[in-house]
Order: C-alpha cells, then structure tokens, then sequence
C-alpha cells in the first residue's frame, strides 16, 4: 500500500485461494485493457470475458495474451460453453481453450437444461485441462431453486472437481440469489454458508450494496464475482474500511 495506517484488516495475498475479485471484460480494447490493468492489476484475481462476447471481440488473442502477461488468469464466459455444447461442439470448445493458452473454464447451464449428472460429467472432463469454475443457478428470473437444491448442486459439482462455484446473478446482480430489485436473497445465501464453505464460493455481485452485505456476512476477503472494471479500486478500498460503507467496520471496537 501507498502508506501506513493500523487497523487495516488483513487481506489474502496474489496468487490467492480466496477473497478473489473477478472482473467481467465485456468487450474491452486492447488499450483500454492496458489501462485497465494499469491502474487495478495488483487487486484483480480472475478476468471473465463476459458470456459470448469473445466470439465477436477483435485482437481477441492479444487481449488475451495481455492478461497472462499480467498473471492474470482468463476465462470465456459461462455461455461460450453453453453456446458451444448445444451445437454438439463440446471437443471444439475444449479444442479452443487449449488453442488460446486458457487454463481456467467456466460450466453453467444457466441459458440452457443440462441433466446436472452429465454436468458434473463436463466438469470432470475439464479438470483435465485445467482449473473449473461451476456457476448453479438460473438465468431466468422466474426460475426459484429452493436453498435446499442450491446445497445440493453446488455441493455435487465441487466433488465432481470444481475449484470454485459462482453463484449466479447476471451481468446485472437481479436473478439467482438475487431478488429482481437487486436485493440479497439473504435467507437463501446464509443457508448456503451452513453446508458450502464461503472460500469456495464467488458471489457474483456487480452492485455495491451486494458487494457490502458480503463483505459485511463473510469478511474483507469474500470472494466477489462480475466486477465492472472501473469498480475494482474501490473495491478494494470497501474491502479493507476505505469507503464511507465499511469505514466503522474494521476498526477496534472500545
């Protein structure tokens, strides 16, 4: 840090095992990557090229390239592997992330019904070539899963071998644990903390209400899904008592 002040909380340190900040690319430029990672790459664990978005990305391999140069571990979104499995592409897909240097994979079936025995199947065919990430839940908003089956998915997919599961909440934090106003479904996630361990879970969470209510539940080193680029500085400030939201938060209590 850039000075000294006590009472700051301890935060995990690069390469971390949690309290992860994974930021969602959505369609960045080379350049604007550049800038990106000036300002924001000591904080930044994980960069998710949002859904389809490398389809249609020019100088994708650059971009790409930029990150790793950065050891910033890349992804292809959730729905690049759903778009390629529902067009049968599944060895393709593999085919494409071994073409790109991508260690880092992402399961979902938030866009389309995968029976979840062959899902947990994906994933342990993936773990072969790298690192899992599984999202559980739904991208329709009128698609409850109780807390009970949000334990159950997510409980199986990380023994079928993923590194960490994402609890689903859009681009825009208003589905999946989420009410459509934005709001924690906080009975659902504080069920899902009794049976799932908080380090193995990113809470997808693009508003800064929802990143406070995890910082606040779990600690400064929650793991944090879906970030926009320009919100990872103050993040990181939110995270250690530097925002006006959390600044009471770490300090001694007299």
């Amino acid at each position: 840090m850039n000075f000294n002040l006590t009472q700051i909380p301890e935060r995990t340190s690069k390469p971390r095992g949690h309290g992860l900040t994974m930021v969602m690319d959505k369609g960045l430029s080379v350049e604007e990557a550049k800038n990106f990672l000036s300002a924001a790459a000591p904080h930044v664990d994980i960069v998710k090229l949002g859904f389809g978005t490398s389809f249609v990305t020019p100088n994708l391999r650059t971009k790409i390239e930029l990150y790793q140069a950065a050891n910033i571990p890349v992804y292809f979104g959730g729905t690049l592997f759903e778009a390629f499995l529902i067009r049968n592409q599944f060895e393709e897909y593999v085919k494409v992330v071994k073409d790109y240097g991508i260690s880092m994979m992402e399961v979902s079936d938030g866009s389309i019904t995968i029976p979840h025995a062959e899902k947990c199947g994906y994933i342990e065919k993936l773990t072969k070539h790298g690192i899992v990430l599984s999202e559980v839940g739904s991208k329709d908003a009128e698609h409850i899963i109780p807390p009970y089956k949000w334990i159950e998915l997510m409980r199986a997919e990380l023994e079928a071998g993923a590194t960490y599961v994402i609890a689903e909440a859009r681009e825009g934090g208003n589905v999946g644990i989420y009410r459509g106003s934005g709001e924690v479904r906080e009975g659902l996630v504080q069920e899902i903390l009794t049976q799932i361990p908080a380090e193995k879970i990113i809470w997808e969470a693009p508003q800064k209400d929802q990143q406070l209510y995890f910082l606040e539940l779990v600690g400064c080193n929650a793991n944090l899904g879906n970030l926009a680029p320009h919100e990872v500085i103050p993040l990181e400030a939110m995270r250690v008592g530097l925002r006006g939201d959390t600044f009471h938060l770490f300090l001694d209590k007299e």
